[in-house]
């Protein structure tokens, strides 16, 4: 981390320790703590951050920010209260992103996320010294903890920007900064807060509203939400399956391995093989080119990382099958958009055997949620699914739309599931797992493979 002083810290008070003293880390989990970090106790519901002072301390943490009225006593670690730590946390973000020369990614969206920075980051590695966000570290605790990654050395930073409501992305942008901007998808999405899909395109938007004039931006080709927010002042770069976008697959071969690719971008042809496979990661990558070539790297040597793309966990994630079979675990999150790309790639990787879906619900849909629950369950028969297996209460709804399409079954909760699924899987198999982060289907997912 490039450091930071204690004493520059505005919203923070320090309540013992030397102002002068910098930190060279910034920790949320005390496991993660170094020499040099500050430790953040944040206040949990499983977890409380302040029992774990001594741990971070025995790590090698300098300096722990805490609740006010909760610091340790004085001793050999500095402390800081705040009453709000997360804007304390953004503070130091802002602190280390204005030290830095690296250029600055931030990717938006409503699906894809967290795939594209995988694949940002294998293309990127090989050329630029990089770094980027874990996980799905993307909302106001897990942007400051990537831009703290930076090091003086640092040329390309990949900044996931999540939001769940209206403002929540200016926010985050107002911390990252960012030099290039990327929009994967506008779909449906937390509209229990945003209404409509049109509140989520004006969401997302924010992050073209932030960028510097004749920053590239990277957009879906023929998004017709985003008109309204493009910016004549900026290098606008198209993505997509289409011709007329900028950066277009115009080849797609999965092999045993690896799949052979052909992309346009721009008019010039660049063939290179990749370890991506499934049907949606073919946007993933074109938008990573496009982000490639914006950022003026050689486009014959794109290839250089593409192999070796490592996808974070639960994002249609290959595991086997106790009994034999391949389970695609994409448990990590579930929207409209996202459960539509993993059914396609359910229909892509059946060898033979069936197809069979077990999805949780999608969460944080509002009053529309019945009917994309309905349109998912149709969706699914519609792409031949032979089995919708539906957990949870609120992902009951998707066999209104199956019915009659394809064998459906609904269990009322994840631990009644299990016996039953295990029971009714065959060898040959393919089985996608999916559903909202709050429904916890890796569990099931690693239930079924163990």
């Amino acid at each position: 981390m490039i450091p930071v002083r204690l004493g520059e810290l505005e919203f923070a008070t320090l309540v013992h320790g030397d102002p002068e003293l910098p930190i060279t880390g910034l920790v949320a989990d005390s496991r993660l703590a170094r020499e040099g970090s500050l430790f953040v106790c944040l206040e949990g519901s499983r977890a409380d951050g302040h029992d774990f002072v001594g741990d971070a301390a025995a790590r090698g943490a300098v300096a722990v920010l805490c609740a006010p009225g909760r610091a340790p006593p004085a001793g050999s670690l500095a402390a800081l209260e705040s009453a709000e730590p997360l804007t304390t946390l953004a503070e130091i973000g802002r602190l280390a992103r204005g030290r830095s020369r690296a250029r600055v990614i931030g990717i938006a969206g409503s699906v894809g996320k967290t795939t594209l920075k995988d694949v940002l980051r294998a293309l990127l590695a090989p050329h630029l010294p990089t770094v980027a966000n874990h996980a799905s570290y993307n909302n106001e605790l897990g942007v400051p903890l990537t831009l703290a990654q930076l090091e003086p050395g640092t040329a390309v930073c990949v900044c996931e920007l999540g939001t769940g409501a209206p403002g929540e992305l200016a926010g985050l942008c107002a911390t990252a900064r960012p030099d290039v901007g990327v929009l994967t998808a506008i779909g449906p999405e937390h509209l229990e807060f945003f209404g409509d899909v049109e509140g989520v395109a004006a969401e997302e938007a924010a992050l073209i509203a932030a960028l510097p004039a004749g920053a590239p931006v990277v957009l879906p080709c023929g998004e017709l939400l985003l008109e309204p927010y493009r910016r004549a002042d900026l290098d606008e770069w198209r993505f997509g399956l289409d011709r007329t976008a900028d950066v277009h697959l115009l080849a797609w071969r999965p092999r045993a391995g690896r799949t052979e690719v052909a992309l346009a971008v721009r008019g010039r042809r660049i063939d290179f093989a990749t370890n991506l496979r499934l049907p949606h990661h073919r946007l993933s990558l074109a938008a990573a080119a496009a982000v490639y070539a914006a950022l003026g790297l050689p486009l014959e040597r794109i290839g250089d990382g593409a192999e070796s793309v490592e996808l974070s966990p639960w994002r249609g994630q290959d595991q086997r099958l106790a009994r034999g079979g391949l389970l695609i675990n994409d448990a990590y999150n579930a929207n409209p958009l996202s459960v539509r790309a993993a059914l396609e790639a359910l229909a892509a990787r059946r060898n033979g055997g069936r197809a069979v879906a077990v999805l949780g619900p999608m969460e944080e849909l509002g009053d529309e949620a019945a009917r994309w629950h309905a349109l998912a369950g149709r969706q699914a028969a519609e792409l031949g699914t032979d089995v919708v297996v539906a957990v949870g209460p609120g992902a009951r709804g998707y066999l209104d739309g199956a019915t009659g399409r394809a064998a459906c079954l609904w269990f009322p909760d994840l631990d009644s599931a299990i016996a039953p699924l295990r029971s009714l899987l065959r060898r040959d198999d393919v089985v996608l797992v999916k559903g909202s982060r709050a429904a916890g289907l890796e569990r099931l997912a690693d239930a079924l493979t163990r």
